[in-house]
This record gives C-alpha cells, structure tokens and sequence, in this order.
C-alpha cells in the first residue's frame, strides 16, 4: 500500500474512525493461529538504532515465548551493533536468573540468512515467517512498514510518530482501519500513556477531577540532538540518515519526532478531540553547519478547538537554555501540573491547595506497553490504540506546517495535504538538502 491516498477525511469523520478503533479488537482469534500452533511468537525488528535494541528486549521480556526471528535496517553497522548489544543484554539477564530457568540468550534466533540490509528489508522482515514486528526505524519509513505489516497479517508495535506529512498519515489511518478489521495488534509507541502516574493523572483530568478543562500548556524545552560530521565514503543521502534528527523530511523536526509526547499530553487533556486549527510560531535561531539539516530550533503553537476553547505547546532544541518537560493543565475548578520526569502527578483546587496526588509505583512505561501489547495477542483481543496515535502525530505535523508557512493551518487542510516530504526516487547519491523554510514565503501545500 502506498502512502499516498488523495481522499478527503473531515474532522467528523476523523473522530468517529479514532473511537471504533482505538481500544481493541472486536473478534477472538488467538495468537496460536497465527503461530502455525506453536506455542511461539516469532518477532522481526525493523530498524536497528538504540530505540530498536531497546523495543527488543522489552518484546522478549514480555512475554516467555517471544523470540527474535529477524531482523532488518538500511546499514549494516547498526544491524550487527543491535545484534551484539542484545547477545550482551540477554547475557546480563542468564546470570541474573536463578539455575534452570529459561536461557535468554537462546531466544535470539536471528540467523545470518534473517538479517536484511537496505531499503526493503522491512518487507523481508515481515515476509520472514514472523508473527509480530517492532517498527523502530525512522520515522518517514513508518506508513509503508505499517500497511506492508498489515497487509501481511502482522501484529505491530510501531514507534511514534507514526508520520511524516499528510499522505504518509493518511495512509496510517487506513492501516489503522484495516488492522481492526483483521483483529490485528497495533499498538503505537506514545510510551507515557503506560505510565502509572500519567495513567492516574490524567483519569482524574478527564474524570472530572478539574471540573471542564479551559486550557492546557505542554513543553518540551531540552538541548540539540546529537550531530554527526561527515565522513569520508558517505553520499547525500548517507549524511543525512546518519543525521536524520536534523532533517525534517526524515524526521518530522522535533515538535514531530520528540516533542510529539507532549502534544500526544495534550490532546489526552482535551479528551483526545482533535483541535479545529493551529497558528504556530517558529524558526532557527541557534543552528548553523550542514549537520543541522534544514529543521528549525523552537516552536510555539497554539491550537484551537470548535468549542472555543485554545491550547498551547512550546518546545526548543538549543543548548545552554532551561529546560521544562512539564504539562500544565487548567479547568474550571482546579488545576493539574504533570511531570513523568520529576516526576509530579498533582491536582489542585482553585486556592492553590493539593487535592490529590499520585504516590504509587511506577513501573517501565516502556516495557508495560510491551507487556500489554503481547498479553492482548494471547487474550485474543490484542491492542490498536493507532488512530489515536494518528491523531498525536497529525497535532504535531499541522503544527510544523503553520511555523513553515507561517500560515494558520486547519485540521482538514493538514489531513488532506498533498505534500509528501519524501525525496523520489530514493537512492544513494547525490541528495541536497532541502532549504530551511521561511514563514510567509514558504507555501502551504
């Protein structure tokens, strides 16, 4: 399935596709049939950096009868340092366990002939007799990994964003539609919506706790990604996967790759509505050399919603700065400050006074929504919360779009754009980089 798909889908629409498909499946077909009646659930990794060793592990401790069938990634390096950093995890996890238990180390089964290089790998992964796959890889390549992966009968854990632009999300949707359908797991990676303290947090905004939400203001204020010189040998195209934090047509830019998770907070605080349009401010005020790509350095969105209602998000990527990763949440009677790093899940009333406070345990958001996604494939009622992660992802990219073009964007002209940011064909070779976008000369498309 391509991502392009050039239908209209209304906000309306939108919603009522987000509620029948976020929760579960609606048949009961176990994993086992899938699994050729072995006990077994056979899993491929697409994308081989640190979030795919990561996704690994947390798939194998998931569940006692995962094991890593393949694996698949565009170079070579990170393929077999993936490869050996998990040998060495599972290792690490032998010795922890007491004599006779299971040998982790056994459970990677990725023999040399299940290990993909290139373009297509994610295809040879998923067509490797896997029953699950990890979509870790980089973001521009997620809607063509998903529709294969679900075209072919796949459960998925795909890592957000799920998108890039308007075709790619389009075509998430559609995948996200089909895979309810087929009773297929697709659980996407919004890793703070696994998390105890956010869980409970956000229960009590969405309960009532507040009483109705007025605004809410989220941040993602950190410093620069990492940044790699060129090296001799590399094309274009090289440099800039090898970068690819530093180009939005890879990655989104941050308010898309990263700070996503604080939209995704917002949209959880408004109920997971989709907002009616977005203005947002940005640009590129602390960046400079070609391992900085073409993305921009801040953004300061603020999204508005048919009620009236206006919510806001700022996040920065530049060096030496404060830093704030906290949501900042306000209704008619109270408020809510929410910080998974601090971390701080508080409500209080209107005279300042804390009403309620999370003080529970809080276990790996990462390996929890691993260990809910592969229990919900044995119960037969396995997850797809991928609408939901369309939607996030959607927020994030209408935004980008407005600080681009400088322009107002609404949800539908974001939805049924026709820009796809993708460079064709893709080859390595020569491949400039693309112009930093300039507010009001950049065009909406």
């Amino acid at each position: 399935m391509k991502p392009e798909n050039t239908l209209n889908v209304s906000r309306r629409e939108f919603v009522k596709a987000s509620a029948a498909a976020v929760a579960v499946g609606t048949l009961a077909t176990p994993i086992l049939a899938h699994a050729g009646g072995s006990d077994r659930i056979k899993v491929g990794l697409i994308g081989c950096g640190g979030r795919g060793t990561g996704a690994a592990v947390q798939a194998l401790r998931a569940d006692p009868g995962v094991v890593l069938w393949s694996m698949g990634d565009v170079f070579r390096d990170r393929l077999e340092t993936c490869h050996a950093n998990l040998r060495t995890a599972m290792a690490a996890l032998d010795e922890e366990e007491s004599e006779g238990s299971a040998r982790w180390r056994d459970r990677i089964e990725v023999a040399e002939e299940r290990r993909f290089l290139g373009f297509d790998a994610y295809k040879r992964v998923i067509d490797s007799g896997v029953d699950a796959v990890l979509l870790t890889s980089y973001p521009c390549f997620r809607p063509l990994e998903i529709a294969y992966a679900v075209e072919r009968g796949k459960h998925a854990f795909a890592e957000k964003p799920v998108a890039v632009d308007g075709p790619g999300l389009r075509s998430v949707l559609a995948s996200a539609e089909a895979a309810r359908r087929q009773n297929l797991g697709l659980l996407v990676g919004f890793c703070w919506r696994y998390n105890a303290g956010m869980r409970a947090c956000f229960e009590q905004v969405n309960g009532g706790a507040l009483g109705r939400v007025t605004t809410v203001h989220t941040t993602y204020h950190t410093g620069t990604l990492p940044r790699r010189p060129r090296q001799e040998g590399w094309s274009d195209l090289e440099f800039q996967m090898r970068n690819w934090w530093h180009f939005t047509w890879i990655s989104g830019d941050h308010i898309v790759e990263q700070a996503v998770h604080s939209v995704d907070r917002t949209a959880w605080a408004m109920g997971d509505l989709p907002p009616a349009r977005v203005t947002c401010l940005g640009g590129r005020a602390a960046r400079s050399g070609p391992e900085h790509g073409n993305v921009f350095d801040h953004f300061a969105a603020v999204y508005e919603y048919e009620d009236g209602r206006r919510a806001f998000h700022t996040c920065r990527q530049i060096d030496h700065c404060p830093g704030d990763n906290t949501d900042y949440v306000y209704g008619t009677e109270g408020s809510a400050i929410v910080n998974g790093w601090a971390p701080t899940y508080a409500v209080k009333g209107l005279d300042g006074a804390e009403r309620w406070r999370f003080r529970g345990p809080i276990k790996d958001m990462y390996q929890v929504e691993h260990d809910e996604l592969f229990a919900s494939i044995r119960a037969g009622t396995p997850i797809n919360d991928c609408a939901r992660g369309a939607n996030s992802t959607l927020m994030a990219i209408m935004a980008r779009m407005a600080a681009y073009t400088g322009q107002t964007v609404s949800w539908e002209q974001a939805l049924n754009s026709q820009e796809s940011l993708m460079p064709t064909p893709l080859e390595w070779g020569d491949l400039p980089t693309p112009p930093v976008a300039v507010p009001g000369q950049t065009k909406l498309v």
